[in-house]
């Protein structure tokens, strides 16, 4: 009896074990990522983690393998550029690495689409290979789609939808789109997630996180790197909840629905779940079909119908590149909400000539500080002033302390440089130029931020594709506009500021003003603050042959706009250096008028300076002659340029007189302080002439007056 009854206890304790060890293994999988609950759930499924290990490590050894023999190869061939090996051995890796994560499902190929957006990380020609993972997704079958979507809605297809299509029209890594009809007769598009994702994500990212951890052990590291593990785990799961990429498009729509030539599909989302997502169908021709119209050659040599597909397909692409670029820049400039995967397969040209953006997973939040310094850096990129580049980012803590900056800046001009202008505009490959900052980006370990690297990727990308149709096209000959304007074409003076002090450094711009026999910008007039005189720089570049962008920009933005800006209390510098010319002309007129009443050595020791110096004594050397002056100014009055600029904007402005009255008073006022300034310098030139040598007004008084 007692032997049976402690077999019953032992039973027991059996049972017991079973039942625990089995609520263990029936434990489901947790909903959001946490390191701890995953190993528990994974450690009891052992099985499950051997079997994708030895799957992963094939395919490795396999790709390695194979780059090894490439290597090989490369080296019994004789008589090739080692910049050239250099960079087909670096894209052959990385077509390699694309084939391997293409086998190994979905959380590589996620993998694989982040890398190709790093090209500082990888390399550009890494980056390049990996960037064709977000095109060559094979699709999952209709039926298991449909489950789905019935699962998510619990309901059946027939409830909600009239119509959806046999073949997804899209497949991406985490799931593919479908095209169909709600029963009020919306088109829509139909996101459904793949089978089963969630588990075969979360265990990659756990064998992942094993790797690092073994890492670590063997390298020593203090630091913890199964941490990139875990914050990878919680990106990637959050992307499986198609409600939170819901919520980022409406964000992404209420930040941008008064830009009209954006569109952002709505949400429907009484049909949208945590697998099943339901938007606005974004009806448009894709950059890929575009320019495979535009790069026809079965188009025969009689068909003018086809020779004009062909013009309109090229012009609808630049035009999309346009957008992009606007688009781009609003993001940067305007709502600091960036679309975080803007390649182009995710953008749409639509019939009404708008650009449409898909694919909402995740969005960048880039803070308000960091926007114009943005602007700035690529400002510096595409001038090639690479030391005032590296400052910027430096204000950004991308570069990191300790590093050499000189040296930096010295790695980037052997590589680039000095860029040159043509007609005004920076003459200027801008992928090119991406290229080698991204490799010395790699060399010194920059941290580049998501938005930088989202930023200058996408503007790259637009380029690309814009060059494939117009070799001639230039990436910041269309971002010119969009800098200085508002959507309504209205002129931005704070904009326009910032613009040119961050191109003040130009040897184009200091050109300028040494043409002009002006002083150098390094003695150019300041504010007591010490901010440089934009109105000073604008007024002499206007007329210059650099200053043709602008005089486009002016032509381009609205005229009574312009007017507005003028008369508006940010443009008060501006009427007072306008103010100093005028008083100027008037009084070298005055000079010219009474002759020989004003001796010359009095009329060039008495002129001050356009921009408006201070100084109570005028070195010799920043003195102006009185021809080089009078040539100047004469010649602006004389430039038929500025002549039709005015004219244009005048008579844009004439549909509102209360703006033209306004004008009109504040250029009377102008005119009346330019008047009073040119006669007190003329008294001044007389006093000195005549009566300077009498003790009693001393000659520095009358001077400083």
């Amino acid at each position: 009896m007692d032997l049976m009854m402690a077999d019953l206890k032992a039973l027991e304790a059996y049972v017991s074990y079973f039942y625990y060890q089995s609520k263990k293994w029936s434990k489901p999988l947790p909903e959001a990522y946490d390191a701890e609950e995953v190993a528990d759930y994974f450690s009891h499924r052992p099985h499950v983690v051997a079997l994708r290990l030895l799957e992963v490590f094939s395919s490795f050894a396999s790709a390695a393998i194979r780059i090894r023999m490439a290597g090989l190869k490369k080296s019994l061939r004789p008589g090739s550029s080692k910049d050239i090996d250099e960079n087909l051995s670096q894209y052959n890796f990385g077509m390699v690495l694309k084939e391997t994560m293409l086998s190994l499902g979905p959380t590589f190929i996620k993998v694989g689409q982040s890398l190709s957006t790093r090209p500082d990380i990888i390399g550009p020609e890494i980056s390049k290979a990996l960037s064709e993972l977000h095109d060559q997704i094979p699709p999952f079958p209709r039926p298991l789609a449909m489950k789905i979507i019935e699962e998510e809605l619990d309901s059946p297809i027939g409830s909600f939808f009239s119509y959806i299509s046999e073949e997804p029209v899209a497949a991406a890594s985490f799931g593919q789109v479908y095209r169909g009809c709600t029963l009020n007769g919306s088109d829509v598009a139909v996101k459904v997630q793949r089978p089963n994702l969630r588990h075969v994500v979360v265990r990659d990212v756990y064998i992942l996180r094993l790797g690092l951890g073994l890492l670590q052990k063997i390298a020593k590291r203090k630091s913890d790197p199964r941490l990139y593990a875990d914050e990878l785990g919680k990106g990637l799961v959050g992307e499986l909840d198609y409600t939170l990429e819901a919520a980022n498009a409406s964000q992404f729509l209420d930040a941008h629905s008064h830009f009209s030539f954006m569109q952002v599909p709505k949400v429907f989302q009484h049909l949208t779940r945590k697998r099943a997502l339901t938007m606005e169908w974004m009806a448009g021709e894709s950059s890929t079909d575009l320019l495979s119209i535009t790069k026809s050659s079965s188009i025969k040599h009689g068909s003018k119908y086809l020779e004009r597909q062909k013009v309109d397909a090229k012009r609808r692409l630049l035009d999309l590149v346009n957008k992009g670029v606007e688009a781009s820049l609003t993001q940067l400039l305007e709502t600091g909400i960036l679309h975080a995967d803007p390649h182009p397969g995710n953008l749409r040209y639509t019939a009404s000539g708008r650009i449409g953006f898909l694919d909402f997973g995740l969005l960048c939040r880039m803070e308000k500080k960091h926007q114009f310094a943005m602007l700035a850096s690529i400002v510096h990129i595409v001038n090639g002033d690479w030391s005032s580049l590296l400052q910027a980012l430096t204000e950004m803590d991308v570069v990191r302390p300790g590093t050499n900056i000189r040296r930096v800046t010295m790695d980037l001009e052997d590589a680039l440089g000095e860029v040159e202008l043509k007609d005004g505009i920076p003459d200027i490959k801008f992928s090119r130029v991406l290229g080698k900052i991204w490799s010395v980006a790699l060399k010194y370990h920059f941290r580049m931020p998501p938005y930088y690297t989202l930023v200058l990727r996408s503007l790259a990308s637009l380029e690309g594709l814009a060059v494939a149709a117009d070799p001639s096209f230039k990436t910041f000959e269309a971002a010119y506009p969009f800098v200085v304007l508002n959507r309504k074409k209205e002129f931005r003076w704070e904009r326009l500021a910032l613009f040119m002090r961050v191109g003040a450094t130009r040897k184009s711009l200091q050109l300028v003003e040494a043409s002009s026999g002006e002083t150098s910008l390094d003695n150019l007039p300041s504010r007591t603050d010490g901010v440089f005189d934009v109105a000073y720089l604008l007024l002499r570049l206007l007329p210059s042959k650099d200053g043709v962008v602008l005089r486009r920009l002016i032509m381009t933005a609205d005229g009574a706009s312009l007017v507005r800006a003028a008369v508006s209390k940010e443009a008060k510098a501006f009427r007072f250096e306008l103010c100093k010319i005028i008083a100027d002309i008037l009084y070298q007129r005055m000079v010219k008028a009474l002759g020989q009443l004003v001796p010359a050595s009095q009329y060039s020791y008495k002129l001050r300076l356009a921009g408006g110096h201070q100084n109570t004594e005028l070195h010799p050397s920043a003195r102006l002659s009185t021809s080089s002056t009078v040539y100047d100014y004469q010649s602006l009055l004389r430039d038929r340029r500025l002549k039709l600029i005015l004219s244009k904007i005048l008579n844009s402005a004439r549909k509102e007189p209360a703006l033209m009255l306004r004008f009109y008073w504040v250029s009377f006022v102008t005119f009346i302080a330019a008047s009073a300034l040119a006669f007190h310098r003329l008294l001044i030139s007389l006093s000195a002439a005549y009566i300077g040598p009498a003790s009693f007004i001393p000659k520095r008084f009358a001077i400083s007056a």
